[in-house]
């Protein structure tokens, strides 16, 4: 055979070869998204909290990234999320722990008695912090201050912080008048004079917070230690420092608690599906804290924060194949 001849069986092999290799990888990509679903939808909170902000960056970055059309939901927070996932109305959502323990034990407020057995965690995603906000010619400027009567607005009823704040308000002995409603709402209302004091929980820095503070002269405040030592034994929180640079005028440190939220799945979506979208995050944490800067917790290390919620079998493999512990117990 000539050489002219070799360069052309070479080239034809070499052609051939490509050819072979482009038609694995599609039906092994053919073979990966069998069942997944046409489109998927995200449950997160209100308008300006930080679910709705870091819930929809990553419902985007999922739909971008693996071309399936997704949708972020406005709901009332952490309870209703896991309700609407265990009954497959939401496909996916976010939940912080306490109220994700409520749900799986039946406690919940939305539905009690129901014991959710079908949501599976899938990633960390960053710890919620507890504090609050008065506006400064209120003269409300530490925990203590707050008056009798006074009108605390504290989210959603469903929220973490619309379920956990009344609570915290009660044990610390604070009688005041509590208010229910979304996060952007409760904003407007502090400005406007219709409630005292802001409460709120949410990854750092929290968007409304933000919004209010750069209109007006606010103070921010939390807990004394000893509040801290006695929530901690009472609630299902931790101990939790907010940093000074959290926002331009909070000043020092400020001692509050805190809990862990996680990414959660309804048990049914296929495999492969939810293990390309832990995936996508766990990978692009770059991308993820440019959606929110709580997102620097939005890392695989944090995946042992999880101590009780079963674990998605896409999410199991994806850890395990990186070589992060999935405990037996947790596998879902």
């Amino acid at each position: 055979m000539s050489d002219r001849q070799n360069k052309r069986m070479n080239a034809w092999q070499a052609a051939a070869t490509a050819v072979f290799v482009t038609l694995a990888s599609s039906g092994a990509m053919a073979e990966d998204r069998e069942g997944w679903p046409d489109s998927f939808s995200v449950g997160t909170a209100s308008q300006g909290g930080t679910y709705f902000v870091y819930g929809s960056g990553w419902t985007n970055l999922v739909s971008d990234n693996l071309d399936v059309p997704g949708g972020a939901e406005v709901t009332g927070g952490p309870v209703q999320n896991a309700a609407l996932v265990q009954t497959g109305d939401l496909d996916l959502g976010m939940v912080t722990m306490g109220p994700a323990f409520d749900a799986i034990n039946g406690d919940s407020a939305l539905a009690p008695g129901l014991k959710h057995d079908k949501i599976r965690a899938i990633f960390p995603m960053y710890k919620t912090a507890f504090h609050m906000m008065a506006l400064e010619s209120s003269g409300i400027d530490s925990f203590e201050a707050i008056p009798d009567g006074a009108v605390v607005g504290v989210g959603p009823e469903g929220g973490t912080p619309g379920t956990y704040w009344p609570r915290f308000l009660e044990t610390l002995g604070k009688s005041v008048e509590v208010r229910h409603a979304g996060a952007a709402d409760l904003a407007g209302q502090l400005q406007d004079g219709l409630i005292d004091v802001y409460a709120w929980a949410a990854g750092l820095p929290f968007p409304a917070y933000s919004q209010v503070e750069a209109q007006n002269d606010v103070n921010f405040f939390s807990f004394t230690d000893d509040m801290v030592a006695t929530l901690v034994d009472t609630q299902p929180v931790s101990s939790f420092t907010i940093p000074a640079d959290t926002y331009p005028t909070l000043g020092e440190d400020q001692a509050s608690v805190s809990m862990w939220n996680f990414a959660i799945a309804h048990a049914d979506l296929p495999e492969s599906f939810v293990y390309a979208v832990v995936d996508t995050v766990m990978n692009q944490n770059e991308k993820m804290i440019g959606i929110h800067k709580a997102a620097i917790e939005t890392i695989p290390e944090n995946v042992d924060k999880n101590t009780f919620i079963p674990w998605h079998p896409g999410a199991i493999r994806w850890f395990r194949e990186n070589g992060f512990d999935i405990p037996a117990d947790l596998e879902g």
